[in-house]
């Protein structure tokens, strides 16, 4: 029997070498085989890996190719459309492509797991066991607990682990009695059936909006839903998801945070009456795996999901929305560091299928996409049913008392709207019980000894955390220095606010939302749910609280730290103190009862808080995108930053110096070099941090000059450095 010929195929491996390897294979693969999963010897490594492309490149230079060892899938795991985003995301964010296709698997591919529903250990009674007499367990409560629980119902092996912590001891003595029995039973993704409840009626804004990306579908066109918080923006997705599902085709949906999923689950699955699927970090692996599987054969029709949900493998997008398109957390911040809402953008283009951009206080990219005719402006003014939009007020803070971060007029104001049997809600994004500890005779601060920045006290543990790279330590008693007992907390923290306010409305319950106090699961929901019964309460909390919730009897925010952004040498740090401002303002007065909204400041007369509270979103963003374009920063300009970091002071700065002499020689008028230079906080989680920008004309530009520059970078010897490259940053620092 003649034997197969040797195929030659490139294989994308999941290092950070931006190429690919050839291998062979014995095995007769067809064009089906791109995109499949498999394994390679790679150096003295085995690594799970994906055929990329099929090549008839003989043996290079006599070097003997080494072979795959196995393929894993019969058949693609992405589909065609995902398949090239994935392809174009690598050549677009200068990334290696094994590193961008590891990214986008669910946890259980990348371990090479089957692409199907995982079977699962069931556990229930023998018939022997259902006829057990509990009673005669009384003194096994351990036994009797899980006897009881499986009475009840048959449960799986990790639920029965879960609810029964360290029982494997407890399971073999039951089993060994002949009362528990075992089956294999395929796994099913966590699909919500939705109940179709009607909404409420449309306004003639709303209508309009809907009308217009409803009469899109089936087409790719980018709308940017601007639209003032409460004005119904959700009702507007509700509307067209709606309409999309009767064309037969799917919907993907993106949200910010985590923290915003139990809000928008229980409204999409109220109103809508399809199947649902959600994805998010907080889901165990098996649940991630299954939900992208039934999306990927058509069994959800939605799929509701934070960032990395981009990557869902879905069988039809019909429709793509991305909520709060603003949102900085769209950016993945390291190893492939792409923008979830630009590549929404490009699936919607290759899937002809609408996509909506909704914000209160839209991204300046956004807004001059929609200056230069790519996104069209759909617009909402009007707060949904009777709610009227917040009154913003300035506290001028100069001169004035203050008690624990609060004014007197704060807390005037905030007595009166809980005498009213309101509920307020004050802003501060700063956890923690106060960020520097001192010492008052001799000026000493607790330091993070890994990071340029203080250590944070948080009174609760009494301990002082590093916000930036993690490390505590109990807190200090006594000066570093001069040993003195005389320490001081200087500054307030959501943990300090908390307490203050404790003390002062003592008969207030005091809810405080913000990291710290949301570490375990489900404890977010439990805090929302206080909150949404309505009763007479106080919430404090970090931007956490100020995206996306609905509070409907909250009538009073109070921000108290306003002048956070004013001074940053970040220059988007405006754009998102204003958006920021704004977005937890709209927190107040969303139902029947007016809201007021009091904004602490030491600056009440800077130009840019004036334009916002007297102008409004709209006027501050036209400023800044002229400031923008007059100075040449994006979205006027298109960059990309080098990073590198080094225990050492000097190797970052050295390293990125070479690139720079790879890279001047390549630049002209329309390509500028600022840098090498250190990053604003030099030194973070004990390495020190240096990085060289790079501007252009245009993305075009910027593509190519990159590509060009790269391909002698990687030539480079990184000797104890690591390094990166970001293209479109969030920030400088």
């Amino acid at each position: 029997m003649p034997s197969q010929p040797i195929q030659y195929l490139k294989i994308a491996v999941p290092t950070p070498l931006r190429r690919l390897f050839t291998y062979t294979s014995n095995q007769s693969l067809s064009e089906q085989a791109i995109g499949c999963r498999v394994w390679v010897p790679f150096g003295r490594r085995r690594l799970l890996a994906v055929i990329a492309a099929e090549t008839s490149t003989n043996t290079p230079n006599g070097v003997k190719l080494k072979s795959i060892e196995e393929v894993i899938d019969r058949e693609p795991l992405w589909p065609k459309e995902l398949w090239a985003m994935l392809n174009w995301a690598a050549q677009y964010y200068q990334h290696a492509l094994g590193d961008v296709l590891n990214t986008a698997m669910p946890a259980l591919l990348r371990q090479g797991k089957a692409a199907e529903y995982p079977s699962q250990l069931i556990w229930s009674l023998t018939p022997e066991g259902e006829h057990v007499d509990l009673t005669s367990l009384q003194r096994a409560p351990r036994q009797r607990a899980i006897m009881q629980a499986l009475q009840q119902s048959e449960l799986s092996d990790t639920a029965l682990r879960e609810q029964f912590p360290g029982c494997s001891e407890v399971i073999k003595k039951l089993s060994s009695r002949n009362w528990l029995q075992t089956y294999e039973q395929k796994g099913q993704a966590d699909i919500w059936q939705g109940d179709g409840e009607a909404g409420p009626d449309l306004n003639a804004e709303q209508k309009s909006a809907v009308n217009s990306i409803t009469d899109s579908l089936g087409q790719y066109k980018t709308f940017l839903l601007e639209g003032v918080t409460g004005s119904g923006k959700t009702e507007v997705y509700l509307h067209t998801i709606e309409a999309c599902i009767k064309q037969g085709r799917q919907a993907l949906v993106l949200i910010p945070e985590i923290g915003l999923t139990p809000q928008m689950i229980q409204r999409f699955s109220k109103r809508l009456g399809c199947r649902i699927g959600v994805l998010h970090s907080g889901l165990s692996d098996s649940e991630r795996l299954h939900t992208w599987l039934a999306a990927r054969c058509g069994d959800l029709d939605v799929v509701l999901g934070t960032r990395s949900a981009i990557f869902t493998a879905m069988k039809d997008i019909g429709l793509v929305i991305v909520d709060e398109e603003h949102d900085a957390s769209y950016k993945q911040q390291d190893s492939f560091r792409y923008s979830a809402r630009d590549l929404a953008i490009w699936r919607a283009s290759h899937n002809n299928a609408p996509i909506v951009l909704g914000s209160a206080t839209p991204s300046l990219e956004s807004l001059s996409n929609v200056q230069q005719g790519r996104s069209n402006l759909l617009t909402l003014k009007q707060r949904a049913g009777n709610a009227k939009p917040p009154q913003l007020k300035l506290l001028d803070m100069r001169s004035q008392p203050i008690d624990e971060g609060l004014s007197d007029r704060l807390v005037q104001v905030m007595k009166t709207h809980l005498d009213n049997n309101q509920q307020v809600l004050l802003f501060l994004n700063r956890r923690g019980f106060s960020p520097t500890l001192m010492c008052h005779d001799c000026g000493w601060i607790a330091h993070c000894p890994r990071c340029e920045t203080n250590m944070t006290y948080h009174q609760i543990d009494k301990r002082l955390r590093c916000h930036h790279c993690g490390s505590e330590r109990r807190a200090d008693h006594t000066c570093g220095d001069c040993q003195s007992e005389n320490l001081l907390n200087i500054g307030a923290g959501t943990e300090r606010i908390e307490t203050a306010l404790q003390k002062r409305f003592q008969d207030v319950d005091v809810i405080r939302i913000d990291r710290d106090t949301t570490r375990r699961k489900g404890s977010l929901e439990k805090l929302l749910q206080k909150v949404q019964a309505g009763q007479r309460q106080i919430l404090i909390g970090t931007q956490m609280l100020a995206k996306g919730h609905h509070f409907p009897n909250v009538t009073m925010v109070g921000i108290i730290d306003a002048d956070q952004g004013l001074h940053s040498p970040e220059f988007r740090a405006p754009e998102r103190m204003a958006q920021l401002i704004l977005q937890v303002a709209g927190r107040a007065g969303r139902a029947e009862q007016p809201g007021e909204v009091y904004i602490q400041t030491h600056h009440p007369d800077h130009p840019q808080v004036l334009t916002l509270i007297q102008s409004g979103y709209p006027e501050f963003a036209r400023q800044l995108l002229a400031e923008r374009k007059e100075v040449g920063l994006p979205p006027y300009t298109a960059m990309a930053i080098f990073r590198a970091e080094a225990v050492d002071r000097h190797s970052a700065q050295d390293f990125l110096q070479q690139i720079r002499q790879c890279l001047a020689p390549l630049a002209n008028e329309q390509i500028q070099l600022y840098g090498a230079m250190p990053a604003p906080m030099e030194k973070r989680a004990g390495r020190f941090r240096a990085q060289l920008i790079v501007q252009a004309s245009s993305r075009a530009k910027l593509q190519a000059f990159l590509a060009r520059g790269l391909e002698h970078i990687e030539n480079l010897k990184a000797y104890k450095v690591r390094w990166s490259l970001d293209v479109d940053p969030i920030d400088t620092y």
